[in-house]
């Protein structure tokens, strides 16, 4: 309103006020040129949590989400997984495993909480309960470790 009936004195001659308009108009531009950048970082950043956790956020993180920002990443998390089955075949490519390159197709890891029943390629079904150690495929079991249900051990 202010800003209006600033416009208004300066169009009936008051060019002193011609400019504290534009010092409002370059204040208002930049705070929405910052406003656009936090939000860009914070897609980004969101963005970038998929890939760290999988398709299932933690609460933790997830509690510092709006609605929108959820809205946003399960739309990305859809997005991602139908490009993700249109490449590699019938089965799909998944770009989430081996995010950093393997120095061996098996690893030993250690259940840390109940997971249940967990099939691997051969068909073999492995019990995954708290504290018991298993020999599995990397790609298996790697994206169980970035949610903390399996723990890598190192020899």
């Amino acid at each position: 309103e202010r800003n209006q009936a600033d416009v208004s004195e300066a169009k009936s001659g008051r060019t002193d006020l011609i400019f504290l308009i534009r010092f409002r108009h370059c204040c208002l531009l930049r705070n929405q040129r910052c406003l656009l950048a936090y939000l860009y970082d914070r897609l980004l950043r969101i963005r970038a949590l998929r890939w760290e956790y999988g398709s299932v956020l933690p609460n933790a993180i997830q509690f510092h989400m709006s609605s929108e920002e959820v809205e946003w990443f399960n739309r990305y998390k859809k997005s991602l997984a139908t490009y993700m089955r249109s490449v590699g075949g019938e089965e799909g490519l998944d770009l989430t495993q081996d995010i950093k390159p393997p120095k061996s197709l098996y690893i030993e890891v250690r259940c840390l909480k109940d997971h249940g029943e967990f099939e691997i390629d051969d068909g073999t079904t492995i019990l995954l309960k708290k504290n018991s150690q298993h020999f599995l495929p990397r790609w298996k079991c790697e994206q169980l470790i970035r949610q903390g249900v399996l723990e890598h051990v190192l020899s």
